[in-house]
Formats: C-alpha cells, structure tokens, sequence
C-alpha cells in the first residue's frame, strides 16, 4: 500500500512516518510486545512470530476489505527508522456516521507525545478519506484505569463522552471519548 502519513516534528520530538504494516516489520512488532505494560492493556498479544505474521495478516486484510486501517508508526532513529507505536482505524462501514480509532505506544516512546500526533494524523485522514462514506465522528474507547489514554484522548482533539458498563472482554468499565469531523460539527456537508 502507498498511503503515508506524517506528523510534523515539534520543538522536542521528531517527525513520525505512518504507514501499513509490511512483512519486514515482525521484528520491530515483537520488541514492542516484550513489554509487560503493553502486554497488560492488550487483548490480542504478539510474543510469537506466528502471532506476528498473523498480526501482519490481519492488517493486510483489513486493508484489502477497506474496512480496518492498520498503520505502524515510525520515527527516525541513527539506523533509519524505529517503531514507536500502532494506531488503527476499525469498523468503517459505508454510510455508518462513526468508527473507532485505537492505538498502542511502544515503551521506549511513551511521554514524548508520540501517540497524540499519531492518532490525530489518522483521525485527520479518516475524516477526509471517508468523508464521502458519511464518516463524521470517530471514537477512542480504554478503560477507566488507564489515566494516560485519556491524556491522549484530550490531546488529540477527542473530548470524553461517559463511562461505559464493564462487559467481555473487557474486565473494568470504560471511558468513550468523541472526536467530530470539524464541518459536521459546524453543519457543514
């Protein structure tokens, strides 16, 4: 797939690269996942290079189904380019008005605000890339236990909306945040 986005560099933080997952990146997909926090918040763990093929698999199909938006995020390292975290578009459905946005950061970039330029980037061309599918407000759900998805939440530009009930598999209630398409929030078409 040729779609690259980018997040411009800040004063602190270097630019990133956002792009689907390629066969190459197995490697950088399981150093993310030797992290135990990552571990703890995920329901689908990579720790196997057939877990991270199947990984890569899945992406690729979601892709192909235009459906599910997979994209790795990459910065730029003395070697070229590392993997800093993932953030995936889910469930756009032609004429459906929202989809979800979710995201991971590997550890060595978490605090740097990596996540929030990442995510806002995707939710940035989802809105414009299926703005003619009807797509006018995306989603960003974690549970309540984890302050830091709700700092990234607010950061990119996605405001909470109410606590949703525990249910499987999610073992603790959760947070909805809510992010508009700026011209459907004025009404706009």
């Amino acid at each position: 797939m040729s779609i690259v986005l980018r997040a411009a560099p800040t004063p602190t933080a270097p630019g990133l690269l956002l792009r689907p997952w390629r066969d190459g990146d197995v490697e950088a997909l399981l150093a993310a996942y030797r992290d135990p926090v990552l571990l703890s918040w995920t329901r689908n763990p990579v720790t196997t290079r057939a877990e991270a093929r199947a990984f890569l698999r899945r992406s690729r199909q979601g892709w192909a189904a235009d459906r599910r938006f997979s994209f790795a995020v990459l910065e730029p390292t003395p070697k070229g380019e590392g993997l800093v975290a993932n953030v995936v578009l889910k469930e756009v459905i032609p004429g459906r008005p929202d989809a979800e946005i979710g995201y991971w950061t590997a550890a060595p970039a978490r605090g740097r605000g990596v996540a929030p330029r990442a995510v806002d980037a995707v939710s940035a061309w989802a809105f414009a890339r299926f703005a003619a599918h009807g797509l006018t407000r995306l989603e960003l759900l974690h549970q309540v236990d984890n302050p830091a998805s709700c700092r990234v939440a607010e950061k990119s530009g996605y405001v909470f909306a109410e606590v949703l009930p525990a249910r499987p598999p999610f073992p603790r209630d959760g947070h909805r945040h809510v992010r508009q398409r700026e011209c459907a929030a004025r009404g706009e078409r």
